[in-house]
Protein backbone atom coordinates (compact mmCIF):
# COMPACT_ATOMS: atom_id res chain seq x y z
CA UNK A 1 0.00 0.00 0.00
CA UNK A 2 0.67 3.68 -0.99
CA UNK A 3 1.01 6.22 1.88
CA UNK A 4 -0.93 9.07 0.89
CA UNK A 5 0.16 12.77 0.79
CA UNK A 6 -2.07 13.63 3.68
CA UNK A 7 -0.82 10.54 5.67
CA UNK A 8 2.49 11.78 4.97
CA UNK A 9 1.75 14.76 6.66
CA UNK A 10 0.79 12.92 9.45
CA UNK A 11 3.72 11.32 9.98
CA UNK A 12 6.20 13.81 9.25
CA UNK A 13 8.47 14.30 12.05
CA UNK A 14 7.37 11.36 13.69
CA UNK A 15 7.98 7.46 11.21
CA UNK A 16 9.14 9.91 8.21
CA UNK A 17 11.35 12.87 8.35
CA UNK A 18 11.60 15.62 5.40
CA UNK A 19 13.63 18.24 6.21
CA UNK A 20 13.65 21.22 4.76
CA UNK A 21 9.54 20.34 4.67
CA UNK A 22 7.43 22.41 2.84
CA UNK A 23 3.24 21.92 2.43
CA UNK A 24 3.47 23.18 -1.10
CA UNK A 25 5.28 20.27 -1.96
CA UNK A 26 2.84 17.60 -0.72
CA UNK A 27 1.01 15.81 -3.55
CA UNK A 28 -2.33 13.43 -3.22
CA UNK A 29 0.21 10.11 -2.84
CA UNK A 30 4.02 11.83 -2.59
CA UNK A 31 6.17 14.47 -1.92
CA UNK A 32 8.26 16.42 -4.60
CA UNK A 33 11.83 16.99 -3.75
CA UNK A 34 14.18 19.50 -5.01
CA UNK A 35 17.46 19.60 -6.57
CA UNK A 36 20.54 20.62 -4.92
CA UNK A 37 22.88 23.43 -6.08
CA UNK A 38 25.69 20.82 -6.66
CA UNK A 39 26.25 17.85 -9.38
CA UNK A 40 29.37 15.65 -9.51
CA UNK A 41 30.97 14.10 -12.78
CA UNK A 42 33.26 11.09 -13.35
CA UNK A 43 36.32 12.96 -14.56
CA UNK A 44 37.35 8.99 -16.05
CA UNK A 45 36.63 8.15 -20.16
CA UNK A 46 35.67 4.75 -19.03
CA UNK A 47 34.33 4.11 -15.95
CA UNK A 48 35.48 0.69 -13.99
CA UNK A 49 33.16 -1.04 -11.40
CA UNK A 50 36.44 -2.04 -9.49
CA UNK A 51 38.45 1.23 -9.05
CA UNK A 52 37.42 4.33 -7.27
CA UNK A 53 36.72 6.52 -10.00
CA UNK A 54 37.93 10.48 -9.80
CA UNK A 55 34.99 12.90 -9.76
CA UNK A 56 34.68 16.68 -9.57
CA UNK A 57 31.77 18.66 -8.48
CA UNK A 58 29.91 21.28 -10.90
CA UNK A 59 28.09 24.38 -9.28
CA UNK A 60 24.77 25.11 -10.60
CA UNK A 61 25.02 29.00 -11.34
CA UNK A 62 21.38 31.10 -11.18
CA UNK A 63 21.28 30.87 -15.12
CA UNK A 64 21.22 27.03 -14.98
CA UNK A 65 23.62 24.16 -16.45
CA UNK A 66 23.16 22.55 -19.10
CA UNK A 67 23.17 18.79 -18.88
CA UNK A 68 24.62 16.68 -21.86
CA UNK A 69 23.62 13.28 -23.66
CA UNK A 70 25.73 10.62 -23.21
CA UNK A 71 27.09 11.34 -19.63
CA UNK A 72 26.15 10.83 -15.77
CA UNK A 73 25.62 13.38 -14.10
CA UNK A 74 25.38 12.65 -10.15
CA UNK A 75 23.05 15.04 -8.05
CA UNK A 76 21.26 14.91 -4.82
CA UNK A 77 18.46 16.28 -3.60
CA UNK A 78 17.91 19.48 -1.38
CA UNK A 79 15.82 17.80 1.29
CA UNK A 80 16.93 15.35 3.96
CA UNK A 81 14.71 12.53 4.89
CA UNK A 82 14.34 9.63 7.16
CA UNK A 83 12.27 6.44 7.06
CA UNK A 84 11.83 4.60 10.59
CA UNK A 85 8.75 2.14 9.19
CA UNK A 86 8.39 2.67 5.97
CA UNK A 87 9.91 1.59 2.09
CA UNK A 88 10.62 4.81 0.23
CA UNK A 89 10.64 5.18 -3.33
CA UNK A 90 12.07 8.18 -5.70
CA UNK A 91 10.79 8.46 -8.78
CA UNK A 92 11.01 11.45 -11.32
CA UNK A 93 8.13 13.72 -11.99
CA UNK A 94 6.70 13.82 -14.78
CA UNK A 95 7.28 17.24 -16.31
CA UNK A 96 10.96 16.22 -15.85
CA UNK A 97 10.43 12.74 -17.70
CA UNK A 98 8.61 14.70 -20.73
CA UNK A 99 11.70 16.73 -20.95
CA UNK A 100 14.10 13.54 -21.14
CA UNK A 101 15.78 14.17 -18.52
CA UNK A 102 15.96 10.91 -16.31
CA UNK A 103 16.33 11.66 -12.93
CA UNK A 104 17.61 8.07 -11.58
CA UNK A 105 19.04 5.28 -13.70
CA UNK A 106 18.10 2.48 -11.51
CA UNK A 107 18.35 3.68 -7.91
CA UNK A 108 15.18 4.51 -7.14
CA UNK A 109 14.19 2.10 -4.65
CA UNK A 110 15.09 2.60 -1.01
CA UNK A 111 15.42 0.36 2.84
CA UNK A 112 13.23 0.99 5.61
CA UNK A 113 15.36 2.95 8.00
CA UNK A 114 17.86 5.00 4.80
CA UNK A 115 17.85 8.25 6.28
CA UNK A 116 20.66 10.91 4.41
CA UNK A 117 20.15 12.79 0.99
CA UNK A 118 19.44 11.39 -2.02
CA UNK A 119 22.04 10.80 -5.04
CA UNK A 120 20.38 11.38 -7.87
CA UNK A 121 22.04 9.62 -11.00
CA UNK A 122 20.63 11.73 -14.16
CA UNK A 123 20.79 11.44 -18.09
CA UNK A 124 19.43 13.43 -20.58
CA UNK A 125 18.23 11.92 -24.16
CA UNK A 126 19.17 15.88 -25.45
CA UNK A 127 20.70 18.79 -23.86
CA UNK A 128 18.81 20.54 -20.87
CA UNK A 129 18.81 22.88 -18.94
CA UNK A 130 18.28 21.96 -15.43
CA UNK A 131 18.30 25.13 -12.44
CA UNK A 132 19.34 24.21 -8.40
CA UNK A 133 16.37 24.18 -6.57
CA UNK A 134 13.77 22.94 -9.18
CA UNK A 135 11.46 20.24 -7.64
CA UNK A 136 13.00 17.08 -9.86
CA UNK A 137 11.76 14.24 -8.18
CA UNK A 138 9.02 12.80 -6.09
CA UNK A 139 9.37 10.36 -2.72
CA UNK A 140 6.40 8.26 -1.78
CA UNK A 141 6.29 5.07 0.74
CA UNK A 142 5.02 1.88 0.63
CA UNK A 143 3.54 -0.14 3.65
CA UNK A 144 5.61 -3.36 4.78
CA UNK A 145 4.67 -6.72 6.14
CA UNK A 146 6.08 -9.08 8.35
CA UNK A 147 9.40 -8.31 10.13
CA UNK A 148 12.26 -6.40 8.41
CA UNK A 149 15.52 -5.19 9.20
CA UNK A 150 16.31 -1.75 8.99
CA UNK A 151 18.52 -0.29 6.98
CA UNK A 152 21.26 1.42 9.39
CA UNK A 153 25.22 1.18 8.58
CA UNK A 154 25.02 0.73 4.35
CA UNK A 155 27.76 2.43 2.45
CA UNK A 156 25.50 5.26 1.36
CA UNK A 157 23.70 5.73 4.63
CA UNK A 158 23.39 9.18 6.73
CA UNK A 159 24.40 10.89 3.17
CA UNK A 160 25.04 14.85 3.29
CA UNK A 161 26.87 14.99 -0.06
CA UNK A 162 26.52 13.24 -3.29
CA UNK A 163 27.77 9.88 -3.32
CA UNK A 164 29.65 8.60 -6.43
CA UNK A 165 29.22 4.68 -6.82
CA UNK A 166 31.07 2.46 -3.81
CA UNK A 167 30.87 -0.43 -5.94
CA UNK A 168 34.39 -0.95 -6.27
CA UNK A 169 33.89 -1.98 -2.21
CA UNK A 170 32.22 -5.04 -3.12
CA UNK A 171 35.25 -6.27 -5.28
CA UNK A 172 37.08 -5.90 -1.88
CA UNK A 173 36.09 -8.09 -0.28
Amino acid sequence: MILSGKKIQELHGKEIIIEPFSQKLVNPNSYNLRLYNKLMVYEDQVLDMKKKMKTKCIAIPPEGYVLQPGHVYLGRTLEYTKTLKYVPMLEGRSSIGRLGLLVHVTAGFGDVGFSGCWTLEMACLQPIRIYAGVEICQIYYHTISDEYDSYQHGKYSNSQNIQPSKLYQEFMD
